[in-house]
């Protein structure tokens, strides 16, 4: 089994709740302490690209293999 797939599936399933949450909670006090930067939606989209690009590599890795 190609370690890629589920670590794929985790970072994107993660990154998709992380940057919904950032959205859902814009103008939270919260980001004050952070000078006002969407820490989480930032962090969240930065998963979910990684989580993409391990599930495209082992897709392509898969059809060689077939």
């Amino acid at each position: 089994m190609d370690l890629r797939l589920p670590i794929g599936y985790v970072f994107t399933i993660y990154g998709v709740m992380l940057t919904a949450y950032g959205i859902f909670t814009k103008g939270d006090p919260m980001y004050a302490k952070s000078l006002d930067i969407p820490v989480n939606t930032i962090w969240g989209v930065v998963m979910l690209v990684f989580g993409l690009v391990m599930l495209f590599f082992a897709k392509k890795a898969g059809k060689k293999q077939g």
